[in-house]
C-alpha cells in the first residue's frame, strides 16, 4: 500500500514541532511522503531530510522509492490530484466515524481495482475547510474527543499496516547510518 500524508495549515512558529512530529510519525509508520500546506517552512523540510540522512529513508520528492516532504500552497490541489490519480482519501477528524468501524472499508476501497493500493491521509492543524470533508472518501475519528493529530496519525497508520511497524526488525527497511539495538536497560546501536 502506498500511503501519502497531507498536513493542512502549517503555521510558524506555532506548528514547528508538531508538524515535524507528524512527518516523523508518518515516515516511521510506513508513509512514503508528506505534503504540507499553510506557511512554507524550510526548517521543517531540513529537519526531515536530516532525520532521513541519519536514520535512513530517502529525501526529496521520490515516488515509491523513499520518504519525501514537499510544500503546496493550496490545500485542495493535492487532494484533487490524488483523487485524479486514484487515491482513496481519508480525512482524520474528531467529527468523523470511528476508525475501527471504517478500517476494513478503507482497506477494501484502497485495494480495489483502479485504486492500486494508494491512500492519502489528510490531517489538519487549524480550522479545516468544509471542502476537505466533502472531498474525502472517509472522514474518520480516532475517538470523538480532542487530542493530538500525531497520535491519531500513528494509530491510523498502525491499523492500516496491520501493526507491521511495531515488529522488532521493522526499522531494517530504513537502512540508516544509525540503528538502535533494543535493550532492557541502556542505549546501544548496531
Amino acid at each position: 500500500m502506498e500511503i501519502q500524508i497531507l498536513r493542512l495549515g502549517h503555521r510558524l512558529p506555532r506548528d514547528e514541532r508538531i508538524s515535524t512530529h507528524v512527518a516523523l510519525v508518518a515516515r516511521t509508520f510506513g508513509a512514503s511522503g508528506i505534503v504540507y500546506t499553510g506557511q512554507h517552512d524550510s526548517g521543517l523540510e531540513d529537519s526531515v531530510k536530516r532525520i532521513c540522512a541519519n536514520w535512513g529513508g530517502k529525501t526529496g520528492n521520490e515516488e515509491k522509492e523513499g520518504y519525501g516532504i514537499t510544500y503546496e500552497k493550496n490545500y485542495s490541489k493535492p487532494i484533487k490530484k490524488a483523487k485524479e490519480d486514484g487515491f482513496t482519501i481519508v480525512h482524520l477528524t474528531m467529527y468523523g466515524m470511528p476508525l475501527l468501524e471504517k478500517i476494513g472499508e478503507i482497506k477494501k476501497m484502497t485495494n480495489d481495482a483502479g485504486r492500486n493500493g494508494k491512500l492519502l491521509v489528510v490531517i489538519g492543524s487549524e480550522h479545516v475547510p468544509g471542502e476537505v470533508y466533502q472531498l474525502a472518501d472517509f472522514n474518520v475519528a480516532v475517538t470523538n474527543q480532542p487530542h493530538s493529530e500525531v497520535a491519531a496519525l500513528a494509530i491510523t497508520l498502525n491499523e492500516l499496516n496491520n501493526g507491521e511497524m511495531l515488529k522488532r526488525d521493522a526499522d531494517v527497511k530504513f537502512k540508516g547510518k544509525i540503528r538502535v539495538k533494543p535493550n532492557e536497560k541502556g542505549k546501544s546501536f548496531y
